[in-house]
């Protein structure tokens, strides 16, 4: 899961690498989905078994892989005026917009200290973005963008997961916006300059599959509650790499608000953790009850 996170790093730090050099927003989005498929393809072998790659609902796997275009298209638009610290930041209250829409979209009502970590969570966003002060820019509005759309991806790959499989989740995510975006290709108005800016779009894909497959293999050594606090690394990452590549450190409003943000994610997860500790325990003594009295 510590890698997950690395490669995850590394694909915004490339994205605002290009994105600063001139290199087109769709650009950069079309490969790192398309190189994505390629790799999926290739090391899934999905030619000697395309059955687990069949999609039992395309109309909600094209919608769900339009959610993450969104999420990608919009943090790379981020990218281009806010630090990598301050979109990871933003992206980090996403867990706590997804708690929120699981009640109307699947029935998993949140209660009040949840809630009241929300809305903690939610004063953490508006410290980092400090609308009404001057701070607040387009780069903030495209960021909570992107963290909205991919909370609506996670929503949808809950209700999926049940009927499709692990390969066409992986696969029509990047399938589905990679076809979608190459009609789009022609307005695109930068290309990429020289050999290395090409290597550094390729590896876009790398860094996305490669995050992507780790994921599916970490979600099969360990629980979801044993590795729900480790996509906060993500942020020790993100500090170092723009401090390294681009100089730059973010100051203490962002930091403070991320602390903020990522104690109350940390508080949502311990909660959920303790009630289904507390349902699984009512429910083994509902189970030995009835046990005696049969």
């Amino acid at each position: 899961m510590l890698c997950v996170y690395v490669c995850f790093t590394f694909l915004d730090t490339s994205s605002k690498y290009l994105v600063l050099a001139g290199v087109s927003a769709l650009i950069v989005a079309w490969a790192r989905f398309t190189v994505h498929v390629l790799l999926v393809g290739v090391f899934l072998r999905g030619w000697r078994e395309p059955a687990r790659f069949r999609a039992n609902n395309l109309p909600a796997h094209i919608l769900r892989g339009c959610m993450l275009f969104g999420s990608t298209m919009f943090n790379i638009l981020a990218l281009k005026t806010l630090q990598l610290a301050e979109t990871t930041s933003i992206y980090f209250f996403g867990p706590m917009v997804i708690t929120a829409l699981a009640g109307p979209l699947l029935g998993e009502w949140a209660g009040w200290r949840r809630w009241l970590a929300i809305l903690t969570g939610f004063v953490g966003v508006l410290i980092i973005t400090r609308p009404g002060v001057g701070v607040f820019g387009i780069g903030h509005l495209f960021a909570l963008c992107s963290m909205l759309s991919n909370s609506f991806y996670v929503i949808m790959t809950r209700r999926m997961s049940s009927t499709e499989t692990s390969e066409s989740l992986i696969l029509f995510s990047a399938l589905a916006p990679s076809v979608l975006l190459a009609p789009m290709l022609a307005f695109a108005p930068t290309l990429p300059h020289g050999g290395f800016q090409w290597f550094v779009v390729l590896m876009l894909g790398v860094f996305g599959a490669g995050g992507h497959y780790l994921l599916v293999r970490a979600y099969r050594l360990a629980t979801t509650t044993q590795l729900a606090p480790f996509p906060y690394s993500q942020m020790v990452w993100m500090i170092i790499a723009g401090w390294l590549i681009f100089h730059q450190f973010p100051d203490r409003w962002t930091l403070l608000g991320a602390a903020i943000i990522v104690a109350s994610g940390l508080y949502i997860i311990h909660r959920e953790h303790r009630l289904r500790v507390r349902n699984s325990a009512s429910l083994d003594t509902e189970a030995e009850a009835l046990a005696k009295k049969l």
